[in-house]
């Protein structure tokens, strides 16, 4: 279709035609391939290019087919730009997080929360509780990506500092971002989907059904962290008294130092937009070093004949731009703390430019539409369909990488689906934010995977293991569909059925 409305036409003047089955395949084992190899020859480091000339050349292949079928060049270069044009928002907000994570650890606010932290946190329950307060702060803010860009790389630079797993650790924090994302009117994804299920279906009535696979889906990951803390062996390579004393004689770790997580806070209940509200706490967080981490930034800045104005706007702009170097003299607490600025995230932009064009390509020749047509015609029972509705949400993360790819579609493909078989709405959308929204992580090139490593510095594959929570939701989820339990029911509008079908309406299918 064109922006118009009216139907696109090929060259000849005809509207391009439908896609084959072959055709909406073969896009798709070209990605397959490309990654496989990709990983095979560069391993965890295949997010740093390789991926993305990997995305890019699916892109391409999809291209091809679709200007076989009609497209016109002209066409799919409108749905690869627009495809990037949807994920402006979240580049933006990429950006900010980069340099507040620099002012952050500039003006102390992370080494103070590493420092209390690791002062008031027992190892054995460090896991755990890292779900919990990441699930208490996701709620409150309704952000998994600023949980986790905030406290998140906190509690990673903590368990560092401990001598624990990092990759548990950022498999606790996503667990907790994400149950805290799902379990609050203030997601954008936890608004979005009842109004793209529709039939009337309410932010509460979908909150109140997802409870029912989300809280036991945390509840087991909060035991099993448990567990882990219990029988973890703490033995880093860092002393914690030897960092904490270096953390205090480098940093002046007061309260003064959470004034940046404070505004951030404020700003947020205030529900100024996220990119605003980030930038705005990183450049207060950089003017604030100036006046409590004046030695620290004019460590950072190195350049004694500056005066001190320029020197502390230098600092500022250097710790936004290619983030904070710590110069404290302890290499790993150095390593830990020497993060941050907007460049540190253009890798993740650019894979996330590469994934959108690939899945903008895809849905724009109605590839993406041709695959998922026969799953659902081949989910005669409840239990089928939900499983069709988790494994496409599963599927689509993976295939046009981006988390709104996945819940828009199987949210608009299977609402019909649903209402003529008599389930509740409520039922189709806690499936898709089961999968769409929650498996999103568990993915290096969807853009919350880059995203949430990019920030964490922990690669997708590292973390994966611990994400329990994520891959709980789906799995409980499809467990109901087919015991029925928590599935309610609805009498089938008549809406829902060809005008010839309306004389019966039949039950839910069981």
């Amino acid at each position: 279709m064109t922006t118009s409305g009216q139907p696109e036409l090929a060259g000849n003047g005809r509207p391009p035609k439908a896609p084959s089955l072959l055709d909406a395949t073969l896009p798709i084992v070209v990605l397959i391939a490309l990654i496989a190899l990709t990983i095979a020859l560069f391993g965890v480091s295949a997010t740093d290019g390789p991926l993305q000339v990997a995305l890019l050349l699916s892109a391409a292949f999809a291209s091809l087919v679709a200007l076989k079928n009609g497209y016109t060049t002209a066409a799919i270069a409108d749905a690869a730009i627009g495809g990037v044009t949807t994920a402006m928002s979240a580049i933006f907000i990429l950006l900010a997080v980069g340099a507040l994570i620099g002012t952050w650890n500039m003006a102390g606010t992370i080494p103070t929360v590493v420092d209390y932290g690791v002062r008031m946190l027992n190892p054995t329950i460090f896991y755990l509780t890292t779900a919990a307060i990441c699930a208490v702060v996701g709620t409150v803010t309704g952000s998994s990506w600023t949980t986790a860009g905030t406290l998140g790389v906190a509690f990673v630079g903590m368990s560092k500092v401990m001598g624990l797993s990092e990759a548990t650790a950022a498999g606790a924090v996503i667990c907790g971002a994400y149950f805290g994302d799902k379990m609050t009117p203030l997601s954008e994804t936890t608004i979005l989907i009842p109004k793209l299920v529709g039939r009337g279906l309410t932010v509460g009535q979908h909150i109140r059904n997802m409870f029912w696979t989300a809280g036991p889906a945390l509840g087991i990951s909060l035991i099993i962290f448990l567990v882990l803390g219990l029988t973890a062996e703490p033995a880093g390579g860092v002393s914690t008294q030897a960092a904490l004393d270096v953390l205090e004689g480098e940093f002046n770790t007061s309260a003064v130092g959470l004034l940046p997580l404070a505004l951030l806070v404020v700003f947020t209940v205030k529900k100024v937009p996220p990119f605003l509200a980030i930038l705005g706490s990183a450049l207060f967080a950089g003017v604030l070093a100036c006046f409590t981490q004046w030695g620290v930034v004019k460590a950072f800045v190195a350049e004694p004949g500056l005066g001190p104005v320029a020197t502390g706007i230098k600092g500022v702009y250097a710790a936004m731009a290619t983030g904070f170097e710590s110069k404290t003299g302890n290499a790993a607490i150095d390593q830990l703390f020497s993060r941050g600025g907007m460049a540190s995230l253009l890798t993740t932009i650019w894979l996330v430019l590469a994934a959108l064009s690939f899945a903008a390509i895809m849905e724009h020749a109605r590839f993406l539409e041709r695959l998922l047509r026969p799953i659902v015609a081949r989910a005669p029972t409840r239990g089928r369909l939900i499983a069709a509705v988790n494994g496409s949400g599963v599927g689509l993360n993976v295939i046009a990488g981006d988390q709104y790819v996945a819940d828009v579609l199987p949210s608009r493909m299977f609402s019909s689906e649903f209402a003529r078989r008599g389930l509740a709405p409520q039922v189709l959308s806690r499936a898709v934010e089961d999968s769409g929204t929650v498996t999103s992580v568990l993915v290096p090139w969807n853009t919350c995977g880059a995203y949430i490593s990019g920030v964490l510095g922990v690669s997708t594959a590292s973390y994966f293991p611990y994400c329990f929570f994520n891959l709980l939701s789906p799995l409980l989820d499809v467990v109901y569909g087919f015991v029925g339990f928590k599935v309610p029911s609805i009498t089938p509008p008549q809406d829902a059925f060809p005008p010839e079908e309306r004389a019966e309406v039949p039950a839910a299918t069981r």
